[in-house]
């Protein structure tokens, strides 16, 4: 069974034949994760398409944009989220 999430469009993309099921872009083989671990190195979005050149600059854009929703719908219903001390 594959999977895709997103709301209008398929950005991302889980298929057990492809990387074990591992989220990739729709239409590649890079793995979503691939994307938050250059940001996390400190590297630009450019340096990741650069990197990747089968991902589209809408499609990492809109991933980030699903993983920004998804963060924000899940503080939205953590008990004491968002609360500063």
């Amino acid at each position: 069974m594959t999977q895709s999430f997103s709301a209008e469009t398929a950005v991302v993309h889980s298929d057990p034949e492809i990387l074990d099921g591992t989220p990739v872009f729709v239409g590649t083989r890079v793995p979503v994760k691939s994307l938050f671990d250059h940001l996390e190195a400190g590297d630009s979005l450019d340096e990741f398409l650069e990197d990747f050149p089968s991902v589209r600059r809408e499609q990492a854009i809109a991933a980030l944009e699903l993983a920004r929703e998804m963060t924000e719908a899940h503080a939205s219903v953590v008990p004491g989220a968002g609360v500063q001390p």
